[in-house]
């Protein structure tokens, strides 16, 4: 079984790609964009160049690596995301193996379609020895040189539980990776990245793609089967609803709610009518703030900050202020969700800021 192939991006794999023949791809990178883009599967497609056994021309596609990445299953690409925490409070690291391991087939299973992480998934401090356990070992290949280890949503790195050790030895593989190691983190939120972290990266920006090969993802026969099993509309209706981020098609039913209902906020906003405003307020139901709403907030956010950056592209800096100063107004709210605020409450408030700022 192998992962549908990459849509997409191909200034950013030909600037990799110029990178990885001249041997100058930074060991340590990070690859952040909107939900959706495909950043791990480029990262995954940069792994594949990495371990082909024909460099001269990688990815061949061809070698037995190459095929065994398409599929997963290279021995020496390590790929972690965000998974629930273990029932064993201290687990120990066969157990995050063999976790990651039938994670990592499941989406395989999948042909790579998966949805987004849960609120309640992270990548927890015994992924982070596993990890830098795993740096410390020779690649298992007999003939490897490489190993790749691909971090999606790092920034669901959780950095507590005493694990100042463990924390302090992954900065250390960031900024100084064993010479035969390539780590590849992915995030949609890199602010909330530690500063630690982001220091010892090199930053990819990876874009939003065109309604172009949205469709052309949309009609590989393998995505259209899946979309079509969870009845996701027509190839028009698919194409308007990836928006330009393929990825978030698959995304899970609760994260496609809090989508759903920050882009009704938005559009409450932007239109600035009082009855709108009202409405979307009273959507939000009058308890469950740490639930639905606070992930609706969180998807605000991340809405927002696309704004911005959109804003930033077209040279509109009053735009982009305007976003950002709106990113702060959300932010401001979803401290609220700690307490018993009314939803309501806070989303009456926070769209009527909004439509002040946004206007």
């Amino acid at each position: 079984m192998t992962i549908v192939d990459l849509y997409g991006h191909q200034q950013v794999r030909d600037r990799l790609s110029a990178s990885i023949r001249a041997g100058k791809l930074p060991s340590s990178l990070l690859f952040q964009g909107p939900r959706g883009v495909g950043k791990q599967r480029l990262a995954i497609s940069v792994a594949q160049e990495l371990l082909c056994a024909n460099p001269e021309k990688a990815p061949c596609g061809q070698c037995l690596s190459c095929r065994w990445v398409a599929q997963l299953a290279h021995p020496d690409l390590h790929w972690v995301f965000p998974r629930p925490r273990l029932k064993d409070a201290d687990p120990d690291l066969e157990q995050i193996k063999k976790d990651y391991a039938e994670a990592v087939e499941e989406r395989a299973e999948d042909n790579g379609l998966y949805p987004s992480p849960s609120g309640s998934e992270g990548i927890y401090v015994a992924t982070v020895r596993y990890l830098v356990q795993l740096a410390a070992v020779a690649p298992a290949m007999p003939s490897g040189t490489r190993k790749v280890f691909i971090i999606g949503d790092a920034d669901r790195m959780v950095p507590q539980e005493g694990s100042d050790m463990a924390a302090n030895a992954f900065l250390k593989l960031l900024e100084e990776p064993p010479a035969n190691t390539t780590i590849i983190l992915t995030s949609s939120e890199p602010g909330a990245l530690l500063p630690t972290i982001r220091s010892r990266v090199v930053t990819v920006r990876i874009p939003l793609v065109d309604d172009k090969t949205v469709r052309a993802f949309v009609e590989d026969p393998v995505v259209k089967k899946a979309l079509d099993e969870e009845h996701k509309g027509s190839t028009t209706e698919r194409v308007r609803a990836a928006r330009g981020a393929p990825g978030s098609l698959f995304t899970g039913d609760s994260q496609a709610k809090a989508t759903l209902n920050a882009r009704r906020m938005v559009d409450a906003a932007t239109k600035g009518r009082a009855s709108g405003i009202h409405a979307t307020a009273l959507l939000q139901g009058v308890a469950g703030a740490r639930g639905i709403f606070a992930d609706s907030l969180e998807a605000l956010v991340e809405l927002l900050g696309e704004r911005a950056r959109d804003a930033l592209h077209r040279n509109d800096p009053n735009a982009a202020a305007a976003a950002s100063e709106a990113v702060d107004s959300v932010l401001r709210a979803l401290t609220l969700t700690e307490t018993n605020v009314n939803p309501q409450l806070i989303a009456s408030k926070l769209v009527r800021q909004l439509s002040t700022t946004l206007k």
